[in-house]
């Protein structure tokens, strides 16, 4: 039985829809056909949003173009990945893709402008938009309450952790929503199954990302979180490279930071495929080899990331694209990329011992020792107790403290008195003990610090990754604190918004949409200088916070 605004007592599955039922219309949320259900086309798919100032769906792929709707935006409104419904009487208003190309409307609806990308017919109250290169009109004739019911399908097979708030079981269920629209089927160069941080704008895999996916995808697909993670390695090249940005067509010239090792030890250690370590053991191995050979410009042992002429993103390589830190664009042994490195050498290690490759795993946990060792002595900043960046070009450190100062503890680089000052700069409302932690920038680095991305703003793929670190040195009260707090900000919004964003305000002043993002917040400019509504890494990984309560 499809889901319903209303509520349904004799239904488990209609009482579990009923939790994502909203007071109101909110815009921004994306729709898109999922590669759980069937082909996806990159190129031609449609995807669409809701739309912000009245009720209706903007058209955002392949071409732009606005539905509207008669529904009342207060009544009923139930949004998923790929369905939704608002209104009640002889206004309401359903929607569900019927495959990549095709939306199928049923109620009231104004149709959209004429555009050479976006066609549509219509029959009785129902209404079929579809890409115009792949167009079917006898599509009109599926029944929307049967396409509804399949499309939920996935969803209603779960199994989820028991959760005591209203408000994250909802967040719960809409995580899980978009993190099924995330899903692309095989395409091109890519030969697995992949994930995009969303699917529009960005439409494309990212590396990092990719990783964060799988966090949160282990807990239902194990075959999909292999995929998703092996996808990344369909465009490696023969010296081991990987791109940071890939799709069916093209993949770009950077890489990103090195985080593989970890997803596929956390995909093996819940469900255990020695065969997949085999096969991904010496595709991690040459892409972790060309790092270190390619990225070690002073050959001192530690990496620094590549730094691009663009003010918005110095450095779009390690992620944190407009970060004070490479303000200055010059060479700098990074905190987090050797952080990481070291990570995946001790994985490596681990990974080496299981397939009986002693000699290989003695290298991999000596590399390991080595770049902690380099860490310890190069990177940490005695007077202000926290690890810091060092500039080759100024040969000095960092004068800027960045939330990646915390991954030294992620793979054990800190010594445990370093470690506790880490932990001080949690509580240090100065630093970083903000309203809700942890800044991407110190508080009290006014220069520095903003509401623009990296400058400031909370990312929760960090957040994720500190806690992992301060789990790893017996902090687990500031980690299940941090845990808590991510959660609790994750939600707040979700109910405000319906929305799972980019980033998120340290000071809790604003709310997301009025963030910066690349120095303006303007979303009628460009999609990119707002931050994004549907995140995919805020999904994935707020799925598995609720799985590790």
């Amino acid at each position: 039985m499809p889901f319903s605004s209303a509520p349904n007592q004799d239904s488990d599955h209609s009482s579990s829809f009923d939790l994502l039922t909203r007071n109101v219309w909110t815009g921004g949320q994306l729709l898109a056909f999922s590669g759980l259900d069937g082909p996806t086309d990159y190129q031609h798919g449609l995807t669409a949003r809701t739309a912000f100032d009245s009720p209706g769906l903007d058209m955002v792929l392949p071409g732009p173009s606005r539905v509207r709707f008669s529904a009342d935006p207060a009544e009923g409104v139930v949004v998923t990945g790929d369905t939704f419904s608002l209104g009640s009487g002889a206004d309401a208003m359903t929607g569900v893709f019927v495959d990549a190309h095709h939306l199928l409307l049923q109620g009231p609806c104004s149709l959209p402008e004429p555009d050479s990308r976006i066609t549509w017919s219509q029959k009785g109250d129902r209404t079929l938009i579809g890409s115009a290169s792949h167009f079917d009109p006898h599509l009109i004739d599926k029944d929307p309450a049967a396409v509804i019911a399949e499309r939920h399908r996935w969803l209603e097979g779960l199994s989820l952790p028991p959760l005591e708030s209203p408000a994250s079981q909802r967040t719960l269920l809409k995580s899980l929503a978009l993190m099924k629209t995330q899903v692309y089927s095989p395409e091109g160069i890519i030969q697995h199954r992949w994930t995009t941080p969303d699917r529009w704008p960005h439409r494309a895999m990212w590396l990092w990302d990719s990783v964060f996916h799988v966090i949160g995808i282990r807990h239902f697909d194990a075959d999909l979180a292999r995929e998703a993670l092996s996808a990344v390695f369909d465009s490696q090249t023969g010296d081991g490279f990987v791109a940071h940005r890939m799709d069916p067509f093209k993949q770009s010239s950077i890489t990103q930071p090195p985080i593989l090792a970890l997803g596929a030890k956390l995909v093996h250690d819940q469900h255990p495929s020695p065969e997949w370590i085999e096969t991904l053991y010496p595709k991690l191995s040459a892409y972790l080899e060309w790092d270190m050979a390619h990225r070690d410009r002073d050959g001192g042992g530690l990496l620094e990331w590549e730094i691009e002429g663009n003010p918005h993103c110095r450095s779009g390589e390690s992620g944190m694209d407009n970060s004070p830190r490479f303000d200055d664009a010059t060479q700098m042994d990074a905190v987090d990329f050797n952080a990481f490195l070291a990570l995946e050498c001790e994985i490596m290690a681990g990974f080496a011992t299981e397939l009986k490759r002693e000699n290989e795993a003695d290298q991999w946990r000596s590399r390991h020792a080595d770049l902690c060792q380099l860490i310890r002595e190069r990177l940490w900043s005695e007077s202000d107790g926290f690890f810091v960046d060092y500039d080759l070009d100024k040969g000095a450190p960092s004068s800027i403290l960045a939330n990646s100062g915390f991954l030294p503890l992620i793979c054990g680089a800190a010594t445990p008195e370093q470690a506790e000052k880490l932990v001080g700069h949690l509580q240090n409302p100065r630093t970083f003990g903000t309203p809700f932690p942890v800044p991407s920038v110190a508080a009290y680095q006014a220069e520095n610090y903003g509401k623009d991305m990296w400058r400031g703003p909370v990312w929760i793929n960090l957040n994720w990754l500190i806690a992992f670190g301060l789990d790893r040195y017996g902090f687990t009260e500031a980690a299940t604190q941090l845990r808590a707090q991510t959660m609790r900000e994750i939600e707040q919004y979700c109910e405000a918004f319906g929305c799972l964003f980019e980033f998120y305000d340290a000071l809790q002043e604003d709310a997301p949409p009025q963030l910066l993002r690349k120095g303006k917040c303007a979303p009628g400019e460009s999609p990119y200088k707002q931050v994004f509504h549907d995140f995919g890494w805020t999904a994935t990984l707020y799925v598995d916070l609720c799985f590790g309560r």
